[in-house]
């Protein structure tokens, strides 16, 4: 199947040629996406190249240390893992590979808005000095090293977090988790940290915490909350639990 390219107002999506519905509606939401995010950052990129890719496999071939860190993450977590940036790319999955991959109505929300995901993660990036874009050494094993930091607010600013009940209730049934979470977890639980700052400080405080690199995590998340990380981390712990009760027309995710 041939692929196509259809352009935006700030987007070009490249998608097979079957799949132009789905890239539009992509687009769309794109666009109204990134007007929100001019509200809240001092930059967000444009004239990006929206690539949907039609299986996982094709994916990873563009985007191998999204392959390496899914294979580090916890099962729960790998489901939300698909897709990556580079400077004006965003790579994910496609709308039905995406649907195929899904584990319930809910689910199937969440994953729709990888591309949100992945374009946010583009848009911090782009106000982070310590991040990539560009994907120089130094800011890739930041990224490595913290990536609840990146991931949770990708999530968190594209409306994920809410559709994730399910997938984080299967986490917590599989054992602990720390605070902040470590890279098992940060594909799934990262954008939690931001919801319960989003809830205590509001969504500034979450800006500044995404875009204003501090001197550690501890100083980071001190800075944030405005109190210390062990009581903050308490906090979280309850705040997931509340996360993970089950709420009408929610799914389980296997």
């Amino acid at each position: 199947m041939p692929w196509v390219e259809t352009p935006s107002l700030s987007f070009t999506a490249r998608h097979e040629a079957s799949q132009s519905d789905d890239a539009l509606a992509v687009l769309e939401d794109l666009e109204q996406h990134r007007a929100h995010l001019e509200q809240l950052l001092p930059r967000v990129p444009g004239s990006v190249t929206v690539i949907l890719h039609d299986s996982p496999v094709q994916l990873y071939f563009a985007s191998p240390l999204l392959a390496l860190t899914r294979r580090l993450a916890s099962r729960a977590a790998r489901r939300y893992m698909v897709g990556w940036y580079r400077k004006g790319e965003v790579h994910t999955l496609s709308g039905p590979a995406l649907r195929e991959l899904s584990a319930g109505p809910d689910s199937e929300r969440a994953l729709l808005l990888s591309p949100r995901r992945v374009y946010t993660a583009l848009a911090i990036g782009t106000n982070t000095p310590l991040l990539p874009p560009p994907a120089r050494p130094g800011a890739l094993a930041h990224l490595l090293r913290e990536p609840w930091l990146a991931d949770g607010a990708a999530q968190h600013f594209s409306g994920q977090v809410q559709f994730m009940r399910a997938a984080i209730a299967t986490r917590l049934r599989g054992g602990p988790v720390r605070f902040p979470p470590g890279r098992r977890d940060a594909g799934l639980l990262g954008g939690t940290v931001f919801d319960l700052l989003h809830g205590e400080r509001g969504e500034r405080a979450c800006v500044r915490l995404a875009t204003h690199p501090a001197s550690s995590k501890r100083a980071a998340l001190e800075e944030a909350f405005g109190r210390p990380p062990a009581e903050v981390a308490r906090a979280w712990q309850d705040h997931l639990a509340r996360l993970a009760t089950p709420a009408p027309a929610v799914s389980p995710a296997l």
